[in-house]
């Protein structure tokens, strides 16, 4: 991971963090583009630590990652746990050890505030983001998970 920087998303990084999270979204996921204001309310939101915080991974001032962390609790625990739900390194910058940065600096968050777990979301069909979670030591888990979602 020569000359990167994984580092708590800051203020100055909601435009370009907008732009990485937009080619998530819409080029790698195909999912529609959602509305600017919404993308940049969450942005703001997990800047805040509200209910969640992103990390960035930066290359010679460029953003070319992000990973967010939602804050949530277990029933199951009784305690709260922290869900990585996005993990985005972009193409060229794959295999580099970057998306391993991500992935450690929201683990040292969860741990040092105290969370009970950290558990991962992805498609069934990234198999790429699967092989990585379970390089990272993760465990597939026998849950089932169900939406409902607005048309």
């Amino acid at each position: 991971m020569d000359n990167y920087v994984v580092r708590k998303a800051s203020q100055q990084d909601i435009h370009p963090l907008s732009l990485l999270m937009q080619a998530y979204i819409v080029d790698f996921y195909k999912c529609p583009r959602p509305a600017e204001e919404s993308l940049f309310g969450l942005i703001q939101m997990l800047y805040r630590e509200e209910e969640g915080i992103q990390f960035v991974a930066e290359k010679n001032g460029e953003l070319v990652g992000f990973a967010t962390l939602y804050f949530t609790y277990s029933t199951i625990k009784a305690h709260k746990i922290a869900i990585m739900n996005d993990l985005y390194v972009v193409e060229g910058k794959r295999g580099e050890g970057v998306g391993a940065g991500l992935f450690q600096a929201c683990n040292s968050y969860r741990m040092s505030h105290d969370y009970a777990s950290m558990v991962w979301d992805t498609a069934s069909s990234n198999k790429r983001a699967q092989a990585f979670y379970k390089k990272m030591g993760g465990m597939p888990e026998d849950w089932i998970i169900y939406s409902l979602e607005d048309e």
